[in-house]
């Protein structure tokens, strides 16, 4: 995918209100009569946010565009969001368009989901789970994966719980957890410690269990799993999952299984809450036909449970959004129901892990060893020995960050290829973990692929061995 100069309006877009309003001194018409009104004449900060939004720095978003709009090399070949860059497959394209023909698929949709979609996801389920997943009070279709989860979260945490993430995660759990008001504890992934020198598996970032047990205690709700895992692309093992699940026994939490890559696994892929029926009865599993289908846009999600709790996470998202996209809920119960008789499954899988291959040739080239992807279609990169000019112009907002935004913006400058520095997915605390680090997607075309790779051969210059 590409980026240009049409993103400067993004940037200016996250100009705060009073920036806005100091930007233009012109009066201004009242909708309300003809008398000009200065838009801080009321007073200097009418409107107070609330304090999960207030204050927060500049998010790695806006930052990345803003470089992209302002780097002398155009057009920005786009590495680093996780959208797809072609179109879901025809099967379900097709049955997306049919359904907007059909009336009761543009009206509400139960708050649940539509049944039909809730069928097709028991149904594909259910083998892996060894059980018959009941569609109407163990399925729940949620706007989104991220909605789900924060369903989840508002189903179950309250002020004073606490939450287990693991670092590097998902930036998005950490405003879903908070919001309801619960409280985050952090156990990072340890990478290798040669991962500067040497290409290793992403299954070499490991759990320090002892850390894991000793962050528990009695307000302890939930822990947030992620596998395959984003953005290191770790797929736990089963024996790993194991010894998460029996502390979770032990000290009787919550398990939130974020799965939504749970279709392009490319090492042999467990579910912890296929384990053992101790476990599936504490574990909300979530799912998304939106990354399942190359249809992020979609907005399909849902989640696989115990009737105990996901009764709850339903009533959670009944109040959120009252229900979900219905023409599109039932394009997404077509695609389940047609990707096995249509091959699509083993399909989507080779094909992205051949793009990974194909991606990664050029970091074997440059020899700059990277987490060998066991899942999903993100790769860390390891960037230290790239070396950054002593006087190289960052920005403010930048030179105070941690090195992969400075490699970030460096990318993006001087070879025209944006990706993501993932230490926005970590702890100030525990940023120098990945701070030689970047994250690129590769769920895109195969010439977006060799642009990027002819691109970053650009890097060349700037390597030491």
């Amino acid at each position: 995918m590409i980026l240009g100069r049409s993103l400067l309006s993004l940037v200016q877009s996250t100009r705060s209100p009073r920036q806005l309003a100091s930007a233009s001194s012109l009066p201004r018409i009242s909708c309300y009569g003809t008398r000009t009104m200065s838009a801080t004449a009321a007073r200097p900060d009418p409107f107070k946010p609330a304090k999960r939004v207030a204050g927060q720095r500049q998010d790695v978003w806006s930052i990345v565009n803003e470089a992209a709009a302002a780097s002398p090399v155009q057009p920005i070949v786009n590495m680093g969001q996780g959208f797809f860059g072609y179109n879901p497959p025809k099967f379900a394209i097709d049955a997306a368009k049919d359904a907007l023909d059909r009336v009761e698929c543009n009206q509400y949709s139960p708050t649940k989901g539509r049944p039909r979609l809730k069928q097709a996801i028991a149904d594909a389920y259910s083998p892996f789970f060894g059980k018959k997943i009941n569609p109407e009070t163990e399925v729940s279709i949620t706007t989104g994966a991220n909605e789900g989860m924060l369903s989840a979260f508002m189903g179950f945490i309250e002020p004073g719980d606490e939450v287990i993430i693991f670092e590097p995660f998902f930036d998005q759990y950490i405003s879903n957890i908070e919001m309801p008001g619960g409280t985050i504890r952090y156990v990072p992934l340890h990478p290798p410690k040669d991962g500067a020198t040497r290409t290793s598996p992403a299954s070499e970032w490991k759990i320090d269990f002892q850390e894991l047990e000793n962050t528990i205690n009695s307000k302890t709700k939930m822990i947030v799993l992620n596998s395959p895992h984003n953005p290191v692309g770790k797929v736990f093992s089963s024996e790993e999952l194991q010894r998460i699940g029996d502390l979770c026994v032990k000290h009787n939490l919550i398990i939130l299984s974020d799965e939504v890559y749970d279709r392009l696994f490319y090492v042999p892929f467990t579910r912890i809450g296929t384990l053992s029926p101790e476990l599936y009865e504490r574990t909300l599993t979530v799912g998304s036909a939106g990354k399942a289908f190359y249809a992020t846009g979609w907005r399909v999600g849902y989640l696989i449970g115990p009737e105990h709790l996901i009764k709850y996470v339903a009533g959670a998202h009944t109040r959120i959004c009252y229900s979900s996209v219905s023409p599109l809920q039932e394009a997404a119960a077509v695609a389940f129901e047609q990707a096995d008789k249509q091959g699509f499954w083993d399909e989507s899988r080779n094909e992205m892990q051949q793009k990974m291959k194909r991606f990664c040739e050029v970091f074997d080239e440059l020899g700059i060893p990277y987490s060998d992807p066991e899942g999903g279609y993100f790769v860390l990169a390891n960037m230290a020995s790239v070396k950054l000019p002593a006087d190289y112009p960052f920005p403010p907002h930048v030179a105070s960050r941690p090195r992969d935004f400075k490699l970030c913006w460096f990318l993006i400058h001087e070879v025209g290829v944006a990706a993501i520095p993932p230490t926005e997915f970590y702890t100030d605390a525990n940023a120098h973990i990945a701070e030689d680090y970047l994250r690129f997607a590769v769920c895109k075309n195969d010439d977006v692929l060799e642009t990027a790779k002819e691109r970053l051969r650009g890097l060349k210059k700037y390597i030491t061995q």
